[in-house]
């Protein structure tokens, strides 16, 4: 079996469970054991990274703060911190080349202190599958893969991500249910 770490996962049209409806997951973990991921376009409209750093106590950089998301629906009391870099693997391990992924909070310091990576995705919670699990979904055409794009990843608006993640392989995931053939 072949890794799907670091693809996007991005729902289709047939997405039977309402919480993954128009998502795109960044998978971190894919092998025989299951898969693990975090949703990348859904911003949790209740707190903000305001309200994690001054719940940790930790300092307030200058400028905009980028939202929360909403990772998935296990464990949603877990941070998880997705960035990009070239050279800050501090803390983190790599997924794919040029993007990391933390659970230390001395990552979520330095951010906060203005050291941390310049593109990063702070997450609460994330997307799990047990073995065989996200195979069956993929199947059954709940999800369509692709390799992922640091541009989607980092700099495309959410609202933008889930028609862009598919767009950027010539899909037009709105109609992808249409064209979807069984043999």
């Amino acid at each position: 079996m072949d890794s799907l770490a670091g693809h996007f996962l991005i729902s289709t049209p047939q997405m039977p469970d309402p919480r993954f409806q128009e998502q795109v997951i960044y998978l971190c973990v894919h092998n025989e054991e299951g898969a693990m991921g975090l949703v990348i376009n859904n911003p949790n409209p209740e707190i903000t990274l305001l309200d994690i750093l001054h719940g940790s106590c930790l300092a307030i950089p200058d400028g905009t703060l980028p939202p929360v998301y909403m990772g998935g629906p296990v464990e949603i009391d877990a941070g998880f911190i997705l960035h990009a870099t070239e050279n800050y693997d501090r803390y983190s391990v790599e997924v794919k080349s040029g993007v990391f992924l933390s659970r230390d909070s001395r990552l979520l310091e330095d951010i906060s202190q203005g050291h941390g990576p310049e593109k990063f995705l702070f997450m609460l919670g994330y997307a799990g599958w047990g073995a065989g699990q996200l195979e069956g979904e993929l199947v059954d055409n709940g999800w369509l893969t692709v390799p992922a794009d640091l541009e989607v990843l980092f700099d495309t608006p959410d609202a933008l991500k889930w028609k862009m993640a598919a767009h950027k392989f010539g899909i037009d995931i709105s109609i992808f249910g249409d064209i979807i053939g069984y043999a």
